[in-house]
């Protein structure tokens, strides 16, 4: 009788933990997920601006031919 109270709450602590493990892997993966959508962002501000670098760039040499 003991033995399998014993058992069930053996059971319960290591059900207990592995639902406290998979609620932090959870959260984890929501702030990765978080994380990667500001690089992206960034990512893509980055590349907006090298564009626009290179567009003035290229003006700017358009400029310079017209004028030699």
């Amino acid at each position: 009788m003991w033995t399998a109270i014993g058992l069930i709450a053996v059971v319960a602590i290591i059900a207990d933990m592995v639902t406290k493990n998979k609620s932090i892997e959870l959260k984890r993966l929501k702030h990765e997920i978080e994380l990667e959508q500001l690089r992206l962002k960034a990512f893509d501000k980055e590349t907006e601006r090298m564009r626009l670098e290179l567009e003035q760039s290229k003006q700017a040499l358009i400029e310079m031919k017209k004028e030699a």
